[in-house]
């Protein structure tokens, strides 16, 4: 066990903060002092470079099915040295039912993937049914992960739980899905208040529920930063290069097919195609870190619990980049440092304040998840976090 940081002492209250009624709720936030307790990190990169190493190196032995265990193990890590109040949160999944998970979800994707590649006699039609189901119930996959990842997460000892329905992962996961696509992303960020609500409404901290106060034009302002963030970067890059490009004679407007085919203008789109994508992966890691900020700072739990962040996106969006420039260069070596690093400064800017003590909070019934919803967004890498 890690030393757990300093943190501030709360008073203690007799009644749970699940239990309170709205007017209880107003009288004990104009009576009780508001207390501010900030999260810690307390890994090392060292230290999770061998937990790391192990893991990817049993995972590769094993053709994959140590993999479970690795998740468990990882998240174990990055659970157990974060700190809130003077206590660490633990995860409490168990491999075998992450297992069963990825058995099932693996043979899908393996059965799509064989139809794919080697398209033996009606391929198109077992690739077609596997697909249209996997998007039938993505959303219900989604609800599904995010249970079996509230119920896995602890503190103090109280559960996290996830009251999310079909019906709601429905509306936000699929039909926002499709508004945006068929919008041609202009309800995307809609779509992305959404999930995020649908998200954060269905947790809950024993039996405190929490709430989402965010609204649709925030994450809009967010997602027009992202746009004018590519389309403003393209712009500056473009055209002095170009400019460039042309006044060495490197680049010319082709006459003829040889000319388009030539070298020179071929690796010249080639280095253009390569900015374009590196200004959207620019923009889509602020897109990701001011988001992660806007949730954070409209969480309400129980009515006496408020989370914040005060980090800065756009140091986030250096973190992000410079960490996948390292990890390419050291080809995934540095990737422990880099998890480690991003972990820190999320952490270190994040904070809770309460007006009751985080120990009063009360339990409830937690029923048992299956793991299958978990182990599709982990293998298929769909990201479910803020």
């Amino acid at each position: 066990m890690t030393d757990a940081p300093p943190s501030v002492p709360l008073g203690r209250h007799a009644a749970p903060p699940g239990s309170l009624q709205p007017a209880e709720t107003a009288d004990l936030q104009a009576a009780s002092p508001v207390t501010t307790h900030a999260f810690a990190f307390t890994g090392q990169a060292g230290e999770y470079f061998r937990l790391w190493i192990v893991n990817t190196a049993l995972t590769t032995v094993t053709l994959g099915l140590y993999l479970p265990w690795a998740r468990v193990r990882q998240r174990q890590y990055f659970y157990g040295h974060t700190w809130l109040d003077g206590a660490n949160f633990e995860y409490t999944a168990r491999p075998l039912a992450l297992l069963r998970g990825y058995l099932v979800v693996g043979a899908f994707f393996l059965a799509y993937t064989l139809a794919s590649q080697f398209q033996f006699s009606g391929w198109e039609y077992v690739a077609g049914a596997i697909a249209l189901l996997f998007f039938a119930l993505y959303p219900w996959l989604v609800m599904k992960s995010l249970r079996f990842l509230a119920v896995s997460t602890t503190h103090r000892g109280l559960r996290f739980r996830h009251h999310g329905r079909a019906g709601g992962a429905y509306a936000s996961y699929g039909l926002g899905n499709v508004a945006a696509l068929l919008s041609g992303g202009l309800a995307l960020p809609f779509a992305w208040f959404l999930q995020r609500r649908y998200q954060v409404d269905g947790a809950a901290y024993g039996t405190a529920r929490a709430r989402f106060r965010g609204d649709t034009g925030e994450f809009y302002l967010i997602g027009l930063t992202g746009v004018a963030l590519t389309l403003g970067g393209g712009l500056l890059l473009a055209v002095p290069l170009i400019g460039a490009l042309f006044g060495a004679g490197v680049l010319a407007v082709p006459q003829s097919e040889e000319e388009f085919l030539a070298p020179t203008f071929l690796v010249s789109l080639a280095v253009g195609y390569l900015l374009v994508l590196a200004l959207y992966g620019v923009a889509w890691q602020y897109v990701r870190a001011a988001t992660l900020r806007l949730v954070l700072n409209r969480v309400e739990v129980g009515g006496v619990v408020r989370t914040g962040a005060t980090f800065s996106p756009w140091r986030l969006v250096w973190i992000g980049v410079s960490n996948t420039a390292l990890q390419v260069l050291t080809l995934g070596l540095a990737t422990p440092w880099a998890a480690v690093r991003r972990a820190r400064y999320v952490l270190s800017g994040m904070q809770v304040r309460a007006l009751v003590g985080l120990d009063s909070f009360s339990a409830g019934v937690t029923p048992g998840e299956d793991a299958l919803g978990e182990a599709a967004t982990e293998l298929l890498d769909i990201d479910l976090g803020f």
